[in-house]
């Protein structure tokens, strides 16, 4: 054997192999990009690692550029677009596609009106090369199309998959639709916690951190659940929504983004200065505080919207933007919402964490516009 033939049997190293992708979806360029990873699995790389250690680590750096304003939504998107068909390149590509599948038929789809599609997308390839038959349904897929196209293909199990924490309420839906056909429901992606907590709270029948890790739930088995017994889970497994705190909350959304605004100027005199575009954004940033909101209550977790607020105040800080201006908002909405516990609460908690969080205030008028 030649030095040539060790050098093209030894994987490449993985470090190198990811700043060589971030440079070429940096760049935009798409040809580069599936050179990078097709070369890289032709000199030893295993596919599964180019999946998950090369191309779903790349992502997360651009998700992470973009949250320190290095990145702009149309380069994140144009990144995301790339490394989707970097993974088409390297699943068609003639060596290296995935075996025949001879075990369980698994159905990967997106939670409704989640977009972020591309975990679900590794999990699919990763799935596959481990012999599953898979069908992956894509991003925002309505309930009942998932619901009818199981009973089409006969699936064994759903992997639900969701990354934006506000499609919690529509993943307990999905979830509670597919165990009531007897289909279990593995659910991943950082919408349902670092430790799959909400997974649990919505009553999924299992989670896994990773793709790796799902793999090895399935390779262990679901049971196949009682739809009856699903029927009866779902009326009592959130019994703190008795309160209609969070059914109010969502009903009223738009009068409390309204109220909140019309008050903030007194609140944070520098909004006196604000274009129409930064009064726009500003009701944009009140909304989701509101969503965020609404969804704490559901998950009944006074540390969701505390959490989404510090990372919030991470980007906004980033974009020089004033976090302050945040707690002026959270004010006013405890005010609004005053005669409900829970909500008046999680508002609570939710001050005191930023607070720990926020500079000295500017003196009025001197902070910088949102």
């Amino acid at each position: 054997m030649t030095a040539t033939d060790v050098q093209r049997t030894a994987a490449p190293d993985l470090d190198h192999v990811r700043e060589a992708l971030w440079q070429a979806v940096r760049d935009g360029d798409e040809y580069r990009a599936s050179d990078t990873v097709v070369g890289a699995v032709d000199a030893g790389l295993p596919v599964e690692s180019a999946l998950l250690d090369v191309i779903a680590a790349v992502q997360a750096r651009v998700g992470a550029e973009w949250a320190a304003n290095r990145l702009t939504v149309a380069q994140e998107h144009a990144a995301t677009a790339i490394h989707e068909r970097v993974i088409a390149a390297l699943g068609h590509h003639p060596r290296h596609r995935p075996p025949e599948p001879h075990g369980t038929r698994v159905t990967v789809v997106c939670v409704d009106g989640e977009w972020h599609a591309l975990p679900a997308r590794l999990l699919s390839e990763v799935l596959r090369r481990h012999g599953l038959r898979v069908d992956f349904l894509g991003a925002h897929v309505p309930v009942p199309h998932l619901v009818s196209h199981l009973h089409r293909t006969g699936a064994r199990t759903v992997a639900l998959s969701a990354t934006f924490s506000l499609h919690l309420p529509t993943a307990h839906t999905a979830i509670t639709a597919c165990q009531a056909v007897g289909v279990p429901v593995l659910a991943g992606g950082a919408a349902f916690g670092p430790d799959g907590r909400y997974a649990k709270t919505l009553g999924a029948d299992a989670w896994a951190p990773d793709a790796r890790a799902a793999v090895d739930v399935l390779a262990r088995g679901l049971d196949r659940p009682d739809p009856l017994s699903c029927d009866r889970r779902a009326v009592s497994g959130l019994p703190h929504l008795a309160d209609q705190e969070y059914t109010m909350v969502v009903s009223t959304r738009r009068q409390l983004v309204k109220e909140t605004l019309a008050r903030l100027e007194e609140r944070y005199p520098p909004m006196r200065s604000y274009t129409h575009q930064q009064r726009e954004r500003t009701a944009e940033d009140i909304g989701h505080i509101v969503d965020h909101l609404a969804v704490a209550l559901y998950v009944d977790d006074p540390e969701f919207l505390p959490r989404f607020l510090r990372w919030t105040a991470g980007v906004l800080d980033a974009r020089s933007v004033p976090a302050r201006s945040l707690d002026p908002a959270l004010a006013l909405l405890g005010r609004q919402l005053q005669d409900f516990p829970r909500a008046s609460r999680i508002l609570h908690e939710a001050r005191a964490a930023l607070d720990h969080l926020l500079p000295a205030p500017h003196p009025p008028g001197s902070g910088p516009a949102a």
